[in-house]
């Protein structure tokens, strides 16, 4: 079974040198429940270009969720929309609250975002790489 954890670094690495990358556990195993998925990352040398084509290959994506990418602050965040609403943004403490909250009241919206995610990836890995 391939890692997804990898495939989305080797997809985001595609377009810049990656410094820093977070994308939670799939699955609780202490709690027994599929949790909501997001990419958080940073380029070495990030550029607005790059942020603009990834924007609009995941808005091609035929996903089940809405999705957005978050780069208002150093990391740049693709997330499923409803968390950043929900949150009322991301530097909002709620943010937490409401990843949790989905994690255990909304287990159906959980597994379409990670099969979402899933073809998010795949497509990132396909594209052609913009040139510099």
């Amino acid at each position: 079974m391939p890692n997804r954890n990898t495939e989305a670094m080797q997809a985001l690495s595609r377009f810049g040198e990656l410094t820093w990358f977070k994308l939670p556990t799939e699955y609780n195993n202490v709690y027994g429940y599929y949790q909501v998925p997001y990419l958080g990352w940073r380029y070495a040398c990030p550029r607005d270009d790059i942020a603009q084509y990834i924007e609009d290959a995941v808005s091609e994506v035929p996903t089940q969720v809405e999705w957005g990418l978050d780069r208002t602050r150093r990391n740049w965040v693709l997330l499923p929309s409803r968390i950043w609403r929900e949150a009322h943004g991301l530097e909002d403490p709620a943010f937490s609250d409401v990843v949790h909250s989905i994690n255990t009241q909304d287990q159906e919206f959980c597994l379409m975002a990670l099969s979402d995610l899933e073809l998010i990836v795949r497509h990132l890995q396909q594209i052609p790489v913009p040139e510099r």
